[in-house]
């Protein structure tokens, strides 16, 4: 199983890339040192002192958490978290306060945030209850030794035959599982029919070459319905799977 330098199963984005965090905090001491734990554990990690520069790197970095101090100098967490939910809706809040009123705490949730930790706190409780929110909001995967084909959102387990995008869960046929599969193993490349059908179908059709039209069209039915296309055409060469763009 893949881990941390901290000894923790390491988690990414379900695309394979590293988790984005924002870590909003006015003490710079505090801020470096959530920031240096964060990056232990393998994840892309931006800080900001002040709500509107929490609201600009939010924009750059499009963060799958932050880590957000109500108290701020310009203004307070849980309008900063109003803002922040206007350029990325799904993201995940954790607030920081010295206070541990009542009040405080169902504000926080009330604003939208998904958990709160009170200082003075351990960096093992912050790490953890990210790496809780991250997986439950389904924002976070485990990385684990194991035969799996990951192409933006979507990911394919070979050995259980199960493929999801975002998550959910695509019933496949065996022959539309092992199209996918190729394509998947070409990710960005350009694959003709005669090259899709050797290696999906193992003989020559000869003129039979629309079987491959027939089963990208079917593919795109289950894989890009509803979404953004990842199966694309280009014309007079083949079909070509590309991840959708953030």
């Amino acid at each position: 199983m893949n881990t941390t330098r901290s000894g923790r199963p390491a988690l990414t984005r379900p695309d394979g890339t590293p988790l984005r965090v924002l870590v909003v905090d006015d003490d710079p001491d505090l801020a470096e040192v959530l920031t240096g734990a964060l990056r232990y554990e393998g994840w892309e990690v931006r800080a900001a002192g002040e709500g509107a520069s929490a609201v600009s790197t939010a924009r750059e970095l499009l963060p799958d958490a932050v880590v957000l101090d109500v108290m701020l100098p310009d203004t307070n967490g849980f309008a900063v978290l109003r803002r922040l939910h206007a350029v990325k809706p799904d993201v995940c809040v954790l607030f920081l306060t010295a206070r541990d009123a009542v009040e405080d705490r169902i504000a926080g949730i009330t604003a939208g945030g998904d958990d709160y930790v009170t200082k003075p706190f351990s960096l093992e409780e912050v790490v953890a209850r990210l790496r809780g929110l991250l997986r439950r909001a389904g924002m976070a995967r485990q990385l684990e030794e194991g035969p799996r084909l990951i192409v933006g959102d979507l990911v394919m387990d070979e050995e259980a035959r199960e493929v999801t995008r975002a998550g959910e869960l695509i019933e496949l046929s065996p022959t539309e599982f092992e199209l996918l599969r190729f394509l998947m193993r070409n990710p960005r490349r350009v694959l003709s029919k005669t090259q899709i059908l050797d290696r999906v179908w193992s003989y020559d059709f000869g003129g039979r070459a629309h079987v491959v039209e027939l089963y990208i069209s079917y593919l795109r039915k289950k894989v890009d319905a509803g979404r953004e296309s990842m199966i694309h055409t280009v014309r007079g060469a083949g079909y070509v799977l590309k991840p959708v763009s953030r």
